[in-house]
């Protein structure tokens, strides 16, 4: 486990992770979640050793986290750093010889790793000869060439195609259900909400929410949507209920209690058919605002 203890950081007189503690656990996926400037990229800089926190402690498997520890870890930086001269292939054989595999193994691990993010007819073509989107694969492929114990992935779905995002995708689930811990950072909350086990947002350089979509859900007021005959004219003169929105048939309200959204209910079958009553999900995209106001 890789365990963050209230680390803090400033550059000069802006704070910029205040107090920032958090575990990614073998297995689990975290998506690391908010606006530019929140702290996001300090972060994974401070995970990976190119930036010292000022104060706090970062932890693997409970002991001090050292350099050759993090050598096991894959990353993928903000500011991606390939050689653009280079073909795709040598790249990924010579990153791979770095983490002290075998020339035989580390070509076969790139001939796989590119096979899969669909790279296998590229590999003898320089980087700067790919497109943007193909070049993030590659990006992609050094972190993944030997086998991490730990990913850090800075935004890495920027600038994929939709199909290249489900081959990345799948990669990085694959790698988690192998017991690797995951942390990434993404501005598509629909991507986050799909793929990750549990959440973190930051803002302002502090966590303000974190934990599963579902345990945050539970964090919100539950938000009833109804749709029965004539809904909006009547449900707003009921005792503990909040209209949220309502039009003709339809309505979405919050009940003080269980009790209120009951008699809603019993109002509405007393009026005529009642085709729907339930809870409304709330979006990802409601809980990242309110954590982050």
């Amino acid at each position: 486990m890789l365990e963050l203890h209230n680390v803090r950081k400033a550059f000069g007189d802006r704070r910029v992770l205040d107090d920032v503690s958090m575990a990614l656990t073998p297995g689990k996926l975290t998506g690391f979640v908010g606006s530019n400037g929140a702290g996001k990229t300090t972060t994974m800089r401070i995970i990976m050793g190119l930036l010292a926190p000022d104060s706090g402690r970062i932890t693997w498997n409970g002991s001090a986290l050292t350099t050759e520890q993090r050598r096991a870890f894959g990353y993928i930086p903000e500011e991606r750093g390939l050689y653009p001269r280079q073909p795709v292939r040598e790249q990924l054989v010579y990153f791979g010889m770095l983490h002290l595999m075998s020339p035989r193994e580390a070509a076969q691990r790139a001939d796989e790793i590119l096979e899969v993010l669909g790279l296998e007819q590229r590999g003898a073509d320089k980087l700067e000869d790919l497109s943007l989107g193909n070049q993030q694969r590659a990006q992609i492929a050094v972190a993944l060439m030997h086998r991490p114990e730990v990913l850090v992935l800075d935004e890495p779905f920027s600038g994929l195609d939709p199909e290249a995002v489900d081959a990345l995708s799948g990669l990085i689930r694959s790698c988690s259900d192998d017991g690797v811990p995951v942390l990434f950072s993404s501005h598509q909350l629909d991507l986050v909400e799909k793929l990750c086990d549990e959440l973190v947002i930051l803002s302002g350089g502090r966590i303000t929410a974190s934990g599963t979509a579902a345990e945050l859900r539970a964090e919100h007021r539950v938000v009833i949507r109804i749709d029965a005959p004539g809904a909006a004219g009547w449900i707003g003169g009921l005792e503990g209920i909040e209209v949220l929105s309502a039009d003709g048939a339809h309505a979405e309200f919050a009940a003080s209690d269980a009790g209120a959204a009951d008699a809603v209910l019993r109002e509405a079958l007393a009026r005529g058919p009642v085709t729907h009553f339930g809870e409304v999900p709330v979006p990802l995209s409601e809980i990242y605002k309110e954590a982050t106001r």
